[in-house]
């Protein structure tokens, strides 16, 4: 059984997902706040979806991390997803309202990318929908470029979804990201 590995930034704990964090997160999924992934999402749905997320652990060796503050807050998910209709793994977050414009998003995404380079990881991929201005920004300042050329979800259109590539640097280190 592989299992989230926890990774600790300067103000995060990555870790594997309780319970707890999958029924906050189906609240989230339910609100209007979700439109950028597809929401509102009926619980039942998101239940599901979040689930798969987190069962990628042991199907692929990826998968997603709840994110709490140092305090042990719970304040979202970010991770490593390839569900079957991706192309590519992509590197996505999400965070709790009450979270939103501290940062936490960037330093949650960084220690996920950087876990990945160190497993070897050639490429990740942030699928995006054009609306979502947050997104977009937090994608472009951890580096990542759009790929115009890039295989997008199935079923998804240009006109919905951008794609950015982040890369590590050019020797194939991550000391570039630290």
């Amino acid at each position: 059984m592989t299992t989230a590995p926890v990774i600790t930034t300067a103000r995060l704990r990555l870790r594997g997902h309780t319970l707890a964090d999958l029924e906050q997160l189906c609240d989230l999924f339910e609100t209007d706040r979700a439109v950028h992934m597809g929401g509102p999402i009926p619980r039942k749905d998101a239940w599901r979806w979040m689930a798969s997320e987190v069962a990628m652990w042991d199907l692929m060796g990826h998968g997603a991390w709840g994110i709490e503050t140092a305090e042990g807050e719970f304040i979202g998910q970010v991770g490593l997803l390839k569900p079957p209709h991706f192309p590519e793994v992509e590197l996505g977050w999400t965070l709790l309202e009450q979270a939103e414009g501290k940062g936490y998003a960037f330093e949650a995404a960084m220690g996920a990318m950087l876990w990945a380079w160190e497993q070897g990881f050639k490429t990740l991929v942030s699928y995006i929908t054009p609306e979502n201005t947050r997104s977009r920004a937090l994608a472009e300042r951890l580096s990542a470029m759009r790929d115009a050329n890039a295989a997008l979800p199935e079923g998804e259109t240009p006109e919905e979804t951008i794609v950015y590539r982040h890369s590590p640097d050019t020797d194939g280190t991550p000391e570039a990201y630290a």
